[in-house]
């Protein structure tokens, strides 16, 4: 059931078996507007993803478009899988952290404003206040009272692992080659020219402290989770539900928590994500929770698509895709509840069909 890459998957098997609150953090960057840097969602329309995810996965349709958005591979949105459990074990509840969005989501109340504006282009134009969005995330961390056992913090923010990649590599690590891309063969060259651009705007302008650097080459989603992960201090434990964007977080919030002076309850911490991420060859999550200050656990449930006949979902195990929307925290969620890879199968090609 479950896949190990750092530490013995104690945590998430207890874990595993109570009842989750599923938090969704979306955002948009100008990042995701620059051609070719990602696929996760319509062209053209690339800031509609988070919106759309929102809404799919609060109740299977997708009103501010009217259809399920795949990408130009025809790979349907991870939010599938996520809202497969939903249907079949059903989170504690489920909420959307708005950290600036282009368009709303319709989902009513599950919607939670937090009063920050969308990002701009980490290459060219990128200025947040990323102090101040940090210790939005520590407040909320702070204040939140899970109606569940734990909390499962996922993201959707297309161009994401780009602008992660950027965000660490301007806090000083080392870690060209080991994130992952919603591409089976990541567009390197246009990666790696939009992470050197901004990391240059980090040099161009003399940035000492952490805040200031991020301030220019990170994400809203980066920045709050971050202070999520320094803030929620063991009061519950927490579950980051992701790839190597969750693990930049954990590298960032670890950065930041140092520079300020707070310490992170690592013991009720950990990190799950999907096999299509673990098992990547082209990239290195394992390498990237290795730069942390502290151990942090993280697993993966054992899943894929190969028993169905699904050509869209075959492209999952052919590395498009891999994750987003929590789909690997979800998943694990729903096997220690107990339930088989065939029924999450079954579900998300019910949705497919009913699409």
């Amino acid at each position: 059931m479950f896949g190990k890459i750092r530490g013995d998957a104690k945590l998430s098997q207890e874990l595993a078996a109570n009842k989750a609150d599923f938090m969704l953090a979306l955002c948009n960057s100008a990042t995701a507007d620059i051609e070719g840097i990602t696929q996760a969602g319509l062209p053209g329309r690339i800031y509609l993803t988070p919106t759309l995810d929102a809404e799919y996965l609060a109740s299977g349709t997708v009103p501010s478009l009217g259809e399920i958005p795949e990408t130009p591979a025809g790979v349907p949105t991870p939010a599938l899988m996520s809202r497969a459990v939903e249907l079949l074990s059903p989170f504690a509840s489920v909420s959307m952290l708005d950290l600036g969005l282009r368009v709303k989501p319709l989902v009513g109340e599950l919607l939670v404003p937090m009063g920050i504006q969308a990002c701009g282009n980490i290459a060219t134009q990128c200025r947040i206040e990323a102090r101040e969005i940090f210790y939005k995330g520590v407040e909320y961390a702070r204040s939140v009272e899970p109606v569940g056992e734990y909390i499962i913090l996922a993201e959707s923010v297309p161009s994401g692992t780009t602008t992660a990649e950027a965000a660490v590599t301007a806090l000083g690590y080392e870690c060209r080659g080991l994130f992952s891309s919603s591409f089976a063969d990541s567009p390197l060259s246009v990666k790696r020219e939009t992470i050197e651009a901004a990391v240059k705007r980090v040099e161009e302008e003399s940035c000492e402290g952490p805040f200031e650097k991020l301030s220019l080459c990170s994400d809203n989603m980066l920045l709050f989770c971050a202070g999520m992960v320094a803030g929620f201090g063991g009061r519950y434990p927490l579950v980051l539900g992701g790839g190597t964007q969750m693990a930049a977080v954990a590298l960032i919030a670890d950065t930041l928590a140092q520079h300020e002076g707070l310490e992170i309850a690592s013991s009720k911490l950990c990190l799950w994500t999907t096999k299509w991420v673990a098992e990547d060859e082209k990239s290195d999550i394992g390498a990237l929770l290795d730069m942390l200050s502290f151990e942090l656990e993280a697993s993966y449930p054992i899943f894929d698509f190969s028993s169905s006949s699904h050509p869209a979902l075959a492209l999952y195990d052919r590395g498009e895709a891999k994750e987003g929307v929590g789909a690997g925290a979800s998943i694990l969620y729903a096997l220690g509840k107990g339930l088989k890879v065939s029924d999450i199968v079954a579900s998300v090609e019910e949705q497919l069909g009913g699409i």
